[in-house]
């Protein structure tokens, strides 16, 4: 896929302009309602089928399939960014009117961080195709992690990195929120307030997930346009996404293992596509298999965890109308007769 300079830059500006128009819309800080975020969020994934289509017509059809593949993919494992997100605005206390600042500009120096990376992995993927091998490791061992995390009954917990250690060190914050602003000076000094540190945390730990997001979509495709944009389209739609789905994500119980079934089969396809460059006769899966598989794991995983969350649910309130009856039966027998005059 030739993709000019020219093409680059439109597309970045154009992606600008829209965080710009954002901005400019939600500049005055407010509780996002639900309505609000179906709207944004059918927004950006229009975006993204517009995008796709676009290269449909374009370029060529195995284009726009790889785009989709791995728009999806990456969709699908920024959902678990979500999780971590609530902890952070927990964590910090962050106000519900400023919350939709914080995850915007997040999620922006997140975009930045990933395009550094995805710069990294194009150059080190055209230079040395044995990577493949161990991107696909790295998958295949993440996969097992998400599934050894699931099972585990411990409750997780955020933790702060390096960088924001380091930031909340040395440099003197505010005890509290001053609107949505990231510096103020007081008696003469210059303070940082608690918004530029959840911006930063935020930010920052897309970096982590984006470990294994990364790899997974170079198993998918090697354009670096495509990765870029299918990052891009998934990132700008996640703000919306956390507040559209914030209540559903204790509900979808089985997400874990989708996403580890998902990455396993990718660390697969690129430990084949390692295999198939060194002349090793494997089987190849092409982009119609994998996107069809990605489609069905997420839809199962889906329909099991809100089946799932719906049959314990149930069983709560079954349980609580159990303790409740015998709290009353108990009451009645305490209750002592009275006796005739």
């Amino acid at each position: 896929m030739d993709v000019s300079l020219t093409t680059w830059i439109v597309t970045i500006l154009v992606l600008l302009a829209l965080v710009g128009v954002d901005l400019v819309i939600n500049r005055k800080p407010h509780e996002v309602t639900l309505k609000e975020a179906a709207l944004w969020g059918v927004f950006w994934v229009a975006l993204a089928v517009v995008f796709g289509l676009g290269l449909w017509f374009f370029t060529e059809p195995q284009y726009a399939g790889e785009f989709f593949a791995g728009f999806i993919t990456e969709k699908s494992l920024s959902v678990d960014n979500l999780f971590v997100f609530v902890l952070i605005m927990g964590k910090f206390a962050v106000p519900a009117q400023y919350q939709q600042r914080v995850l915007l500009v997040g999620v922006l120096l997140a975009l930045v961080l990933r395009g550094i990376f995805i710069g990294l992995g194009a150059a080190v993927v055209a230079t040395f195709s044995w990577v493949f091998f161990i991107f696909g490791a790295f998958l295949i061992w993440t996969a097992w992690k998400l599934v050894k995390e699931a099972k585990s009954d411990e409750e997780e917990e955020f933790e702060e990195n390096a960088l924001l250690r380091w930031v909340e060190k040395v440099a003197p914050t505010t005890k509290d929120y001053r609107g949505t602003k990231l510096l103020v000076k007081e008696h003469g000094k210059r303070l940082v307030t608690p918004m530029l540190i959840v911006m930063i945390a935020v930010g920052t730990t897309d970096v982590l997930f984006a470990l294994d997001s990364i790899p997974a979509i170079f198993g998918l495709t090697q354009e670096p346009y495509i990765v870029f944009t299918a990052n891009a389209f998934a990132l700008m739609g996640l703000r919306q996404l956390y507040f559209l789905i914030g209540g559903l994500l204790k509900k979808l119980v089985y997400l874990s293992y989708g996403l580890s079934v998902i990455l396993g089969f990718i660390g697969v396809k690129l430990v084949f596509e390692a295999l198939h460059g060194q002349g090793v006769h494997v089987p190849e899966i092409g982009i119609p298999v994998s996107l069809g598989f990605i489609v069905v794991t997420l839809a199962v995983t889906t329909v099991l965890s809100l089946r799932k969350s719906k049959k314990d649910a149930l069983a709560a309130e079954q349980d609580a109308e159990r303790d409740a009856g015998k709290d009353a039966g108990q009451d009645s027998e305490d209750t002592p007769v009275g006796t005739g005059s």
